[in-house]
């Protein structure tokens, strides 16, 4: 679990990669400011949604638009103590992308720098890699059409 100071002014949005067993989860200012990240157990995200709703001001829930989406995204609905916006984003390649941004964010170290790129697997479920990733490519969509 990581935490960042931020500014309460901000809205942030909360990344979700939603799953059977595990889901990925994340928060991100419009600035792209990283503040929390982690992978939950499924039948506790949406308790651990509404605990981060309490510490940042989200404005937004971005999720994966693939397997479970729409059962995810109707049980959030529903859940939720207070209604949240909810976007889905295409998560085609998300998992490979989020292979290789696990190790910029924590470069391999010993044996493992020896190691082909491909052949590294992250020591930990990337989860919530996979929900950072979902946020930049909601982030990405904007600033395209706004620059279009």
């Amino acid at each position: 679990m990581t935490y960042r100071e931020f500014s309460p002014t901000q809205p942030v949005i909360l990344g979700f990669d939603p799953g059977k067993d595990k889901c990925g989860i994340a928060v991100m200012g419009l600035d792209r400011q990283l503040y929390y990240h982690e992978v939950v157990i499924a039948a506790l995200a949406i308790a651990n949604i509404e605990t981060l709703r309490q510490k940042f001001p989200i404005s937004l829930l971005v999720m994966g638009n693939q397997t479970t989406a729409k059962q995810w995204k109707q049980q959030l609905q529903q859940q939720l103590a207070q209604p949240l916006n909810i976007i889905l984003v295409d998560e085609r390649y998300s998992t490979l992308e989020a292979r290789d941004r696990y190790w910029q964010m924590y470069p391999p170290k010993g044996l493992k720098k020896l190691l082909p790129k491909g052949l590294r697997q992250p020591p930990r479920p990337i989860d919530d890699i996979v929900a950072i990733l979902l946020i930049e490519r909601y982030l990405n969509r904007l600033t395209e059409s706004v620059n279009n």
